[in-house]
This record gives structure tokens, C-alpha cells and sequence, in this order.
């Protein structure tokens, strides 16, 4: 016969004089649904006594990771990621010398000014 612990047979491993009530599981809660932009439904439940202002618009949504709203027919939009550039691309935006000169010649005016010494 194996033993071990002094659990008796069907308790509730834990279980002692505190029950759930005491524990704050059945508080009176209000369950708030929040929506991302593939659709998905979060529920998350807060405080009834909780002040309106203190519950957030908008949350992150743990099946997605999207940001979630409350509103569900404009849920916040997907972050639009700007796609991977090249070596080439990065040279094209390069400015022309004379664009270069200009600018920094109006960084030097304004570390002049600052000094004190315009």
C-alpha cells in the first residue's frame, strides 16, 4: 500500500479552513470584452466596486499579442512594419553634398548659439 502525505483519500490537496469565499473567488466581479484586429474575444473580469475610469481601453491580447479594444467594431489597428531595407536603398536616400554642407552648416549656428558666441 503506498502512502505518503497526510492528505485523507479524496480531499483537495491544500484544502484547509480557508475556503474560496475567504480567498476572493466568488467577489462580485463585472466581465469586460475586449476585441483585436483578427477578431479575437478576450474576456477579462474586474472589481464590480472598481471605478470606471480605473478598467483600460486597451489591452494586449494573449492570443495574438495585437493590441485589444473594448469597442468591437473598431478594434485598434495592426503596427504597420516598415519592410526590411537594403544597402541600396539606405545609399539612394543618401543626401546630395551641397544638401549635406547646408545642414551642417545649421548645426554649427545653432552649437553657436547655444555657446553664446552667434
Amino acid at each position: 500500500m503506498a502512502s505518503g502525505g497526510s492528505a485523507i483519500r479524496g480531499s483537495r490537496v491544500g484544502a484547509g479552513p480557508m475556503g474560496e469565499q475567504d480567498r476572493g473567488f466568488h467577489a462580485d466581479r463585472v466581465a469586460v470584452s475586449y476585441w483585436d484586429a483578427m477578431g479575437n474575444e478576450t474576456v477579462r473580469y474586474f472589481a464590480a466596486d472598481l471605478p470606471e475610469d480605473e478598467i483600460p481601453e486597451v489591452i494586449d491580447s494573449p492570443s495574438t499579442g495585437l493590441p485589444a479594444g473594448r469597442d468591437k467594431d473598431n478594434p485598434p489597428q495592426v503596427a504597420k512594419n516598415e519592410p526590411y531595407k537594403t544597402h541600396l536603398a539606405y545609399v539612394k536616400e543618401r543626401r546630395t553634398p551641397e544638401e549635406a554642407a547646408q545642414l551642417l552648416e545649421e548645426a554649427l549656428q545653432k552649437l553657436r548659439a547655444a555657446e553664446g558666441r552667434a
